[in-house]
């Protein structure tokens, strides 16, 4: 019986350490549920919790990301945007965009972050509308002063004066129209062949005569309608005449008593017009303009009205009825001489008026401002036909082609500029000369060439209509204030600051 108990024992023992084990894995698995069923109650409340939060914070919180996503949209774009670093410019820019160009206290570098802001904001469609409504407004702008521009109601004497140039320019006209078209029936061989015998000639121009003019420099020189002889206006206030091609003193004009401008022919005199009657007139710095006969010393008749603006240039109507005036008080003014009333005083310059020219028909008038810009005229309706808008600085000559529509001009840029009447543009630029261009002349019969003169004391010849140089001399030993073409092309004055006349003859022209 004890042997028995002894080995019963090890069973029992075994029974209770299963026991007790498996009271241990169920007390640890009661806690793992226990734990597991604590924590999802407290993810439930934090859950529960959240979900409130989120239901009542989730419309605010939207509103404010959408704000804040197009605010660094907006700095993005800002980046990108390139604005100018000229002020001008930016102010410019913020006109357009109908924001003031300047606040208080504003810099440039302020001024240009703030037009950088503004344009980041806009859309590309709000911008361009801005942009439309600015050029809808500059354009009614523009409407309104083509409105009020500076035409005005003029007198009686000036509306019969227009009928009576146009009943004498659409003859002429006609006459110039109809020579070009003889002359575009001639076979191009043979004006091909009569041209290069032409620039042939010109190519050979030579000095044929040199006169000392006077004491003081010289300022402008014209020859006669007969080519016979030209006249010369000094600084000295004499204006003299000289005969061609032997440069003889003819006669000393003796009235202006301060530097004489400039001295012009009656278109007439010489030819049919009486000796005793107006045959040239002059101008001075003081705004005197003096009438003159070629039998007397002293002015025949003097025009008022200018002083004590500088009158640069007279110059009469292909008609010789009426005589025009360059005026310093940014204006010019055409005289009847049968009346010897002003019938127009036209304003259109900013600035001084140097230059006048009229075309060869007689109705219309080329003027040369000091404010760079170039205006044609229509005498017969008092219009401006044509803006010459290209120079850089003033115009100091302009003069109008033979055939009607080509205009050259020279400036203070040292471009002399070629434009076309029928296509309203510049035709061409003509690099001319290493100063400022004083002088440019058309030839006058045709037009086949130009003559410019300028500072840089040379004279060159430019043949039409590639406009490549023909001649250029250094002839003067200072600059050339003036140049001339004779009618039958066959002499070319030029006058200098240096005092002295020269005649220059192109060889075997006819």
């Amino acid at each position: 019986m004890i042997q028995d108990e002894s080995f019963s024992m090890p069973n029992r023992r075994t029974t209770a350490n299963v026991d007790h084990a498996e009271r241990v894995h169920t007390d640890l698995i009661n806690q793992a549920a226990g734990r597991q069923n604590f924590e999802q109650q407290q993810t439930s409340i934090l859950t529960r919790r959240e979900s409130e939060t989120v239901r009542l914070e989730d419309q605010p919180f939207a509103e404010d990301q959408q704000a804040l996503l197009a605010e660094f949209e907006r700095r993005r774009r800002a980046r990108q945007i390139h604005v100018s670093t000229d002020d001008i410019e930016v102010k410019a820019n913020l006109r357009q965009l109908g924001e003031p160009i300047c606040l208080f206290g504003e810099g440039p570098a302020e001024r240009r972050e703030r037009l950088r802001n503004l344009i980041s904001r806009l859309s590309d469609d709000e911008i361009a509308q801005k942009l439309r409504k600015k050029e809808e407004d500059d354009r009614k702008n523009e409407d309104t002063k083509e409105e009020v521009t500076w035409y005005h109601e003029g007198s009686d004497e000036l509306q019969m004066a227009r009928y009576w140039i146009a009943q004498y320019s659409l003859p002429k006209a006609k006459e110039r129209i109809q020579r070009l078209k003889e002359y575009v029936a001639i076979p191009e061989v043979h004006r091909t062949a009569r041209v290069q015998n032409l620039y042939r000639a010109l190519r050979a121009t030579s000095l044929h005569c040199s006169q000392v003019g006077d004491a003081r420099p010289l300022s402008y020189c014209e020859f006669s309608p007969n080519d016979q002889m030209v006249a010369v206006s000094s600084w000295s206030g004499l204006c003299k005449i000289w005969t061609v091609p032997d440069c003889r003193h003819v006669r000393t004009l003796r009235g202006h008593t301060v530097n004489a401008c400039c001295v012009s022919w009656h278109p007439q005199s010489t030819l049919t017009q009486d000796p005793a009657m107006i045959n040239l007139a002059s101008s001075a710095f003081d705004g005197s303009v003096k009438l003159w006969n070629l039998e007397s010393d002293e002015p025949i008749a003097e025009i008022e009205g200018h002083a004590p603006f500088r009158v640069a240039k007279t110059k009469f109507h292909p008609s010789g009825r009426f005589l025009a005036t360059a005026c310093y008080d940014h204006s010019w003014r055409l005289w009847d001489l049968e009346t010897q009333e002003e019938i127009l005083h036209q304003e259109g310059h900013s600035k001084a008026v140097h230059d006048i020219t009229f075309q060869c028909d007689g109705s219309l008038t080329a003027t040369a401002g000091m404010d760079a810009y170039g205006r044609v005229w229509d005498i017969r309706t008092g219009r401006c036909i044509m803006f010459l808008e290209g120079h850089l600085k003033p115009i100091l000559s302009i003069d109008f082609s033979p055939n009607g529509y080509h205009i050259a001009t020279g400036s203070e840029d040292n471009l002399c500029k070629i434009w076309d009447l029928r296509q309203i543009k510049n035709a061409y630029s003509i690099a001319a000369h290493q100063n400022l261009v004083s002088t440019v002349r058309f030839q006058r019969s045709e037009g086949h060439y130009l003559v410019t003169v300028s500072y840089d004391n040379t004279i060159k010849l430019w043949m039409h209509p590639v406009w490549s140089a023909l001649f250029s001399s250094t002839g003067h030993e200072q600059k050339i204030m003036s140049a001339d073409i004779s009618l039958d092309g066959r002499w070319i004055a030029t006058v200098s600051y240096d005092r002295t006349l020269k005649i220059w003859s192109p060889e075997q022209i006819n």
